[in-house]
Order: structure tokens, then C-alpha cells, then sequence
């Protein structure tokens, strides 16, 4: 088709024209940024935590006043929720994903390492915590019996007690021995000696989320029996997902039972996976209102662009009726048109290309995001060009449409 008239009339239109290309620019520019952003959303919300999710539940406890019998307190309540009915497994210990917070600690590969070579969240555990939390170990073993240390005597003033093992997740091993079997080696974080890793687990998040895109994972595991008072977490595994509401309530009763100078925190006893929906709560509702956003700048857009090109069928109806009459198809007409949207959306999608990519600079420096991957760009300039498409062709067939008799009336 011959592009001149095209470009001719376009001239004649200068700020319709460029209103449209501003429109198209100004979507582009966002939609590209909040597709990428709702696919972070995503790509969080659908994170492997490592854990049977499905089988868990959680009660965290407080305490009133001292209690200097906690670890045998702990020892009882233990046995008594490993005992109920429906009950497959119990633990007790510092933290559990997804939550506001976290114990971190710095990792050392030597003992006067200046800079950290990461940062890693620590969970305490006991020989039960890998079978409760549904753990994979791909690598070594569990902790054995005589290798656990009780937090008490770890955390005393002055203690020489030092830890004789480590579990690790194996994005931490992978980032500390790229390449490498890394069961029996070694690494620093808690105190002077080092910890000698005997087990490497698949997956387990940090409670917080935190570390981002890589450092999320980036977990260890110390063997240190727990009291309820550190952290006051409990964590249980069912044996049927069904029957989570019924031992949940049933541990609450066996715990309130065991020790009355103690709370049950309501608001923080749930099955993990009513926990992880809780947390990402914000997540969901970002990335519905990101696509509502979408949804709106397009039909914003959609609109503009039929009422633009309405009102150029209606201006130009003689113009058509002599090219009709001239020999023109309605086929032509019909491409006229939509030649016509096309330039207009390229020039608009190139220059919302350009914008983006400022958006996304300026997200990065006040926010932090990630850059913006370059998929995102033509995957917006093809939203933009089937968009556009679209909504010329109903004006566009109208402009087909018209006789050539159009030509002969007076105006």
C-alpha cells in the first residue's frame, strides 16, 4: 500500500495525531512495568517453600512470668502432641516461614573473613524437625541424638560448647561450594569454630522472605533443642491434611492443659498453609490491582483509538466516497485504516519502549526492583499492535462501507 497519503493526512492531523502516539507510549511504558512487576508477584506467591504445607499446622505459645522448668515442660508437651490422634510427627523450634521475622546470621568460609559471603537465616532443630517439616534431603544425614545441644547451656555466659554439625539448603551450598559435594566441609557463622556441614536439604525459605530472587533459600539448620520460650513455635504434621482443624484444636486443649501460665497466640495458630496466605496477603492484592491498572490504560486506550478513528471516517466520508468511486475496494479502505493505526501505534510503542525503560530505572533506584527484561518489551509492542488492530476495525469497516454514490453529494 502506498504509504504517502497515509503520511500526508497524518500531517494534516498533528494533534490527534500525537495524542494517540502519547496515549499508546504512556501504556506501553506502564503496562510493560506491571507486567513485569505482577510476574514478581507471581513468581513470590508460587515460591517452593520446601515444606508439606498441606500437613502442618502451627501454634505459637507465650509465657507468663519465669519459668525455669521450661525444657522439661517442652519435653511433656511434646510427647503429649506426638501422642494425639491424627498426629505424625512434632517439633519445637526458633521460627517458621512466613513470617514478619527472622533469626540471621553472617557466613564466613574462614575465621578472619572480613566481608560476609552471605547471610543466612538459622532454624534451631531437633531429630524431628526434618520429618515434621516434610524436609527433602538430598544429601547426607539427619542429626544424630548426641549431636544436639540444649540452647540453655549454648547461650550460657561464657560457654565453650560448640556445635558439631549443620544442615544447609542447597542454594546455600551451591553459592558457598559452586560445583561441589558439600557434606563434610566447613564454614563459619555461629561463634569461633567451625561448623561442619552433614546434610543438605532441597528447598526451606527463609520465614521472612528476605535475600531476594537468590538469597531467599539461603537457610541453615543448627542442632539446638529449643524450649517453647524461644520463639514458642510448635509445629505439628498430621497424617491426613483433612483432619488439620480437628488436631490443631485438640493441641491447643493438650497444651493449655500442660502448662496454664501460658498464652496461646490466636492470632498466630493456624495450619501453615493459612499462614502462608496470611503472609502474602499484600502480594494477591498488588497483583490484582497491577492487572486492573493494565486493564484499564488498554481500554483507555482502546477507546481513544476508536474515537480517534471514528471521528477521521466521519471527517473524511467524501474522501472515501471518491475513492470508491475511483475504484477503490472496500478491502483497501479497510487497510487504509488499519496501515494508518499501525504507524501510529509503532511510533507510539517505540517511544513507550524508551519509557519503560526510564520507569524501570527509576524503580530500580528508589525501590530496588530488579531490571526490567528486555521479553517484556515486545511482549508489550504486541498487546499495543493487536490492541490498536482491534480497535480500528470497527471504524475502519464502517469507512469500507461507505457507496461511492457519497462522491456525488454536495457537502
Amino acid at each position: 500500500m502506498e504509504l504517502r497519503p497515509i503520511l500526508t493526512t497524518l500531517r494534516r492531523h498533528k494533534t490527534a495525531s500525537a495524542l494517540i502516539v502519547l496515549e499508546i507510549a504512556l501504556s506501553c511504558a506502564i503496562v510493560c512495568n506491571a507486567l513485569f512487576l505482577i510476574s514478581q508477584r507471581i513468581d513470590r506467591l508460587n515460591a517452593v517453600s520446601g515444606l508439606a504445607e498441606k500437613e502442618l499446622v502451627r501454634v505459637q505459645l507465650t509465657g507468663i512470668g519465669r519459668d525455669d522448668n521450661d525444657v522439661a515442660l517442652t519435653n511433656t508437651d511434646l510427647a503429649a502432641l506426638r501422642a494425639l490422634p491424627g498426629v505424625r510427627d512434632a517439633t519445637v523450634t526458633n521460627q517458621v516461614p512466613f513470617v514478619n521475622s527472622s533469626w540471621n546470621s553472617s557466613v564466613q568460609m574462614t575465621k578472619d573473613q572480613q566481608q560476609p559471603t552471605l547471610s543466612a537465616t538459622t532454624y534451631m532443630a531437633d531429630e524431628h524437625f526434618l520429618g515434621t517439616f516434610g524436609l527433602k534431603l538430598i544429601a547426607g544425614r539427619n542429626f544424630t541424638s548426641d549431636e544436639l545441644v540444649d540452647w540453655k547451656t549454648f547461650s550460657a555466659p561464657n560457654s565453650k560448647v560448640s556445635l558439631p554439625a549443620v544442615i544447609i539448603t542447597k542454594s546455600m551450598a551451591d553459592k558457598l561450594f559452586p560445583g561441589q559435594q558439600a557434606v563434610g566441609k566447613s564454614f563459619y557463622s555461629w561463634g569461633d569454630d567451625p561448623l561442619r556441614i552433614v546434610g543438605v536439604v532441597e528447598h526451606l525459605v527463609r520465614p521472612s522472605d528476605q535475600g531476594g530472587e537468590v538469597g531467599h533459600e539461603y537457610s541453615e539448620i543448627l542442632p539446638i533443642r529449643t524450649a517453647y520460650t524461644v520463639g514458642g513455635n510448635y509445629v505439628i504434621r498430621v497424617t491426613d491434611p483433612s483432619r488439620r482443624d480437628e488436631v490443631l484444636k485438640a493441641a491447643v486443649e493438650t497444651l493449655k492443659r500442660n502448662g496454664p501460665n501460658r498464652i496461646v497466640l490466636a492470632d498466630n495458630t493456624m495450619t501453615v498453609e493459612a499462614l502462608r496466605a496470611k503472609y502474602y496477603r499484600q502480594d494477591r492484592s498488588m497483583v490484582w490491582l497491577l492487572v486492573a491498572v493494565c486493564i484499564a490504560l488498554l481500554v483507555v486506550t482502546a477507546l481513544g483509538i476508536v474515537g480517534l478513528a471514528s471521528f477521521w471516517v466521519q471527517q473524511r466520508t467524501k474522501q472515501i466516497g471518491v475513492r470508491r468511486a475511483l475504484g477503490a475496494t472496500r478491502g483497501q479502505v479497510l487497510r487504509y485504516f488499519q496501515t494508518e493505526n499501525f504507524l501510529l501505534a509503532t511510533l507510539g510503542i517505540v517511544l513507550g519502549m524508551m519509557m519503560a525503560y526510564g520507569i524501570n530505572q527509576l524503580l530500580m533506584g528508589k525501590y530496588e526492583l530488579p531490571r526490567l527484561p528486555a521479553i517484556y518489551l515486545p511482549v508489550g509492542a504486541v498487546v499495543l499492535w493487536l490492541l490498536g488492530q482491534l480497535s480500528v476495525l470497527g471504524p475502519a469497516r464502517r469507512a469500507a462501507a461507505v457507496p461511492p454514490a457519497v462522491a456525488t453529494r454536495s457537502v
